[in-house]
């Protein structure tokens, strides 16, 4: 599940926090200080010229891509998506030297056609030697033409020699059949004589493979998604191999991407998405310096050539997330895909691996960048107006909002982007000369994402029949919270959803076979939270819990769960139906749990914290560890108290309501210690949950 909140509302001028400062943390708010800034719209910013000046956030990864590209090592990149990995990789050509590029052609060779001959010469001299051969070529074909002519002319004269015979009455008679037959011997030469002289007139001029001009910028090329004949290169079809109606064979030879890229950058974002061959190919290619070009298709005339090695000297940036490293669990628990070991490991031998931020301090400098940011983006759009000071502000803000840890600021800049154009767009629209905090306003309206627009509805519905209940107590009910979207799904705006959890107990049909059963399509991480959760539970309850089935529902998952950050809803809701002790259905809770019972942080608060409150809770209990991160819009100031608890008895004190209540709690004092270490904080940001 993911979070989903969206509203109708105006979103807020400004995000509202909640908890105590943190030192060292950057607190005016971005409306203040931005009055202070030297610039009326964005018109007036100076953007740098060099595309490594216009990243934002990632100085250590532009410090190590000026090395890379300097000693021309090669570098993978690892992040999230929209941090500036392919605008990172584009920007080493800017670093590269000129002057290094090639001209290379594929020349016919007369002792083993399928094996066409290469030629390396200096950049722009390929088109003046393909020129210079056509010129030869033509002037072959002219000499030959006239030959064919004369050929043709003495086989018809021939023939209409032998056609005329004298008559006996002194004149001359015409053998029709010989001079047809004359005549169909003139075309055949004709024919036989031109289809030899095109054929040998196509193997005398090479193909230009690669072209380049004088002191030409190092290439960049985007080989992401490329099949192994875009990457690799490769050999076209003839299904005219004989009679001399064939295509020579280093025509229909077609570089690939790696040589391409010959001389300057070869990018390749989702570089586990390659075949293992494709991969395998592509390193020899980074140890050999060059590749031959073969047909790609076992069933293709192509196949059965094989070119000399074509140059590919390039400097590799491979991209992609940490699955593309490791590769994805199946339902097996079994590891697919991921990168070639092999691969990866001439990169690290040869130069660099970079983790990419997806978040950078709160600080004045940073919100400068974030400024110009928004400037190059409505100058790289080129169809926009400019934002005033105040729209920038609610930029900013968002950029805040979006980065999930109080004090920082995302660097997720795609999607940051999207609303930069969505409010130009807005502006252009209303016909108003600058993007102003309103248009902003509105576009934050309008963009909200998928997974935001599914969850609102599924609120709506959730509302309508009553799936949960937001007020009075119910025993064995709890009010979880979960999100959609977020990092797993490469977005940045995570959506909150109130997931109601319900907890039933019943006698176990035999004598120590008690099961715990959990519905609702739990992913593989849900299910061992469940597990994790058992072993609480007696230690909890002081009692044996092997004589007891437990069934716990994760009410409307059609969609699935995954997380373990339901733990302390699922204790709760066990927990209050095992002792028949009601829950607070005004609260809402999140929280992982660790198998000694600490409350655990988890990831996506804010946007669970928001959803809580637009679905009409009062509280929610969330992980003091992530007291730290909260940072709700100021439409929810006010509107919903926040708890933060450190293990579950705390959560158990604030939850659970009724007569029981207090007895459980000093049943919960003698068996539980009260001296339960509490989690450090280590100031990394959790994981989604």
């Amino acid at each position: 599940m993911t979070d989903s909140s969206g509203t109708a509302d105006d979103p807020p001028e400004r995000p509202a926090s909640s908890g105590p400062p943190r030192k060292g943390f950057f607190e005016e708010s971005v409306e203040e200080w931005i009055e202070r800034m030297p610039f009326e719209t964005t018109e007036d910013i100076e953007i740098p010229e060099r595309l490594i000046d216009q990243v934002i956030g990632q100085d250590e990864a532009v410090d190590i891509i000026k090395k890379a590209a300097q000693q021309k090592r090669h570098v993978l990149l690892i992040g999230d998506p929209g941090t500036g990995k392919s605008m990172l990789a584009q920007s080493m050509t800017e670093f590269l030297p000129k002057g290094d590029l090639k001209d290379v052609l594929a020349y016919h060779n007369p002792e083993d056609p399928n094996e066409p001959k290469i030629r390396v010469v200096p950049a722009g001299k390929g088109k003046d030697i393909v020129k210079a051969e056509k010129a030869r070529a033509l002037q072959r074909k002219q000499q030959k033409a006239q030959g064919i002519l004369l050929m043709v002319f003495l086989v018809l004269s021939l023939s209409f020699f032998l056609a005329i015979h004298p008559t006996e009455g002194g004149g001359w008679t015409v053998d029709s059949t010989t001079l047809f037959w004359g005549i169909i011997a003139a075309a055949a030469v004709f024919f036989v004589l031109r289809m030899g002289s095109q054929h040998e007139e196509k193997e005398m001029v090479p193909k230009l493979l690669i072209t380049h001009e004088p002191n030409e910028d190092p290439p960049f090329i985007d080989a992401t998604g490329a099949h192994a004949g875009a990457l690799l290169g490769d050999v076209k079809h003839d299904p005219f191999q004989s009679g001399g109606l064939g295509t020579p064979a280093h025509e229909r030879v077609d570089v690939g991407a790696i040589h391409k890229a010959s001389g300057g950058v070869l990018y390749i974002d989702e570089i586990n998405l390659l075949r293992m061959e494709s991969q395998q190919s592509l390193l020899t290619a980074l140890q050999e310096k060059k590749f031959p070009i073969i047909g790609q298709s076992e069933r293709s005339s192509g196949a059965m050539v094989k070119t000399e090695p074509v140059p590919c000297d390039f400097v590799l940036v491979a991209a992609g997330n940490l699955d593309s490293i490791y590769g994805a669990v199946d339902e097996r628990g079994n590891r697919v895909g991921g990168m070639h070991p092999a691969l990866r490991s001439r990169i690290r031998g040869y130069g660099y691996e970079i983790y990419m931020k997806n978040s950078m301090p709160d600080t004045p400098e940073n919100r400068k960048k974030l400024v110009r940011f928004v400037a190059q983006e409505v100058v790289k759009d080129g169809k926009i107006p400019h934002f005033t000071k105040r729209a920038v502000a609610e930029i900013i803000n968002e950029a805040k909002h979006r980065s999930g840890r109080r004090g920082h600021l995302t660097l997720r800049l795609r999607e940051l982007g999207g609303l930069v154009r969505v409010a130009g767009d807005v502006a252009k629209e209303m016909g108003a000369e600058y993007v102003d905090v309103e248009h902003v306003k509105r576009a934050k309206r309008i963009a909200r994402s998928l997974e935001q627009q599914i969850t609102d509805r599924a609120l709506e519905r959730k509302k309508e029949y009553k799936t949960f209940i937001t007020s009075g107590a119910q025993i064995g009910m709890v009010n979880g919270l979960a999100v959609m979207g977020g990092g797993t799904e490469g977005l940045t705006e995570e959506a909150g959803l109130v997931l109601p959890i319900v907890a039933e107990v019943t006698p176990a049909l035999s004598r120590s076979g008690g099961r715990i059963i959990a519905t609702g399509k739990l992913g593989e991480i849900a299910k061992e939270a469940v597990e994790n959760v058992s072993a609480l539970l007696k230690k909890y309850t002081g009692q044996d819990i092997s004589n007891y089935d437990i069934h716990i529902q994760f009410v409307g998952t059609y969609e699935g769960v995954e997380g373990d950050s339901a733990s302390i809803s699922i204790a709760t809701a066990v927990i209050s139906a095992f002792n028949g002790i009601p829950v607070d259905q005004e609260i809402g809770m999140t929280g992982s749990l660790s198998v000694r019972g600490q409350v655990l942080p988890v990831g996506g608060v804010n946007a669970k914290i928001e959803a809580a409150a637009q679905a009409g809770l009062k509280k929610v209990i969330i992980p003091a560890a992530n007291e730290k991160d909260v940072l709700l819009d100021s439409k929810y100031a006010g509107k919903i108290e926040i708890i933060p608890v450190s293990d579950l008895k705390e959560v158990l004190s604030h939850a659970l309501v009724g007569e029981k209540k207090q007895g459980l709690l000093d049943k919960l004092s003698n068996l539980v210690p009260l001296n339960i270490p509490a989690v450090p904080d280590t100031g990394k940001k959790p994981l989604p949950g």
